[in-house]
């Protein structure tokens, strides 16, 4: 027997691509690729509804977060915004319809779906009777951050929070809370981040500064941002796509920049004003 034949099997070349191709199957079954998500989709919504009795406040809505990507979810109040997050987030549960996290179903297996999630939002602070750093602190305990105190340390500069660190949430300004609960949002370095109205309550200088922080986290890493505002200007400086909702269903979608000139508006702001009087009219002219 030649010295090629005494190679145990699993040295062999030939094994080894077999044994790639075994693997790469395997992925695409728990993936599933081909069907409702692309590798290059951190956040995949396929046919969401959500039901209270008689009242649809999501309707069959589908679409993709991208890596490296931020989208827009916009639309008036009562649109289905919020519903859509929570349901993201494991706190709603949907009607029907799928929701991925990097390829994980959210249904069969909520915490790996969840564990590379974050969120922030003006209506959900934290909580007003701990530290900031005592906030970061437990909540990174939860997340299982590496080398926490000095991830907390790198946040805390980040977003000028250091002279905060012993002050309870509860006293602080809602800017400056604001800036906590995004430093929190940012500790386990997500790889989907959802933002609801993240700026609403912070001045100019400091949201600018903060839509910087999100874009170069889109840009630098392996995730995608999903953002919903009524800041106009905010999201076509920020967003790379926006979907426009009404009563629960996406109306229009596209490249903020070019989206209001496609259907005869000056501006975004003007395409959103538009759809909350009149969406019949705006419903499928894309």
């Amino acid at each position: 027997m030649s010295a090629p034949d005494l190679m145990p099997i699993h040295t062999k070349p030939v094994w080894k691509q077999l044994r790639t191709k075994l693997e790469l199957l395997i992925l695409a079954s728990r993936v599933g690729w081909g069907k409702t998500y692309k590798m290059s989709d951190v956040l995949s919504i396929t046919q969401l509804r959500k039901d209270y009795g008689d009242t649809v406040a999501v309707d069959g809505i589908s679409f993709e977060v991208r890596r490296n990507e931020i989208v827009g979810l916009l639309g008036p109040n009562g649109a289905g915004k919020t519903t859509t997050i929570n349901m993201i987030l494991g706190v709603v549960e949907p009607s029907s319809g799928g929701i991925r996290v990097e390829g994980v179903d959210l249904a069969s297996d909520r915490c790996r779906a969840l564990e590379r999630t974050n969120f922030a939002a003006v209506y959900s602070p934290l909580p007003g009777n701990l530290t900031v750093s005592q906030n970061l602190r437990v909540f990174g305990l939860i997340y299982g951050v590496d080398d926490l105190s000095g991830r907390i340390e790198d946040l805390l500069k980040q977003f000028d929070l250091a002279a905060f660190r012993n002050v309870k949430c509860g006293v602080l300004s809602s800017g400056e809370q604001t800036r906590a609960a995004l430093a929190k949002a940012m500790l386990n370095q997500p790889h989907l981040l959802l933002l609801d109205e993240p700026t609403a309550s912070l001045d100019p200088s400091v949201a600018h500064d903060i839509r910087g922080r999100i874009r170069a986290h889109a840009a630098q890493g392996a995730g995608g941002v999903l953002w919903t505002s009524h800041n106009m200007y905010e999201v076509q400086d920020v967003c790379d796509r926006v979907l426009f909702l009404s009563h629960g269903r996406i109306l229009l979608q596209g490249n903020p920049k070019t989206l209001p000139a496609e259907h005869g508006k000056a501006s975004l702001e003007e395409l959103f004003i538009a759809l909350a009087r009149e969406p019949l009219a705006l419903e499928g002219s894309g």
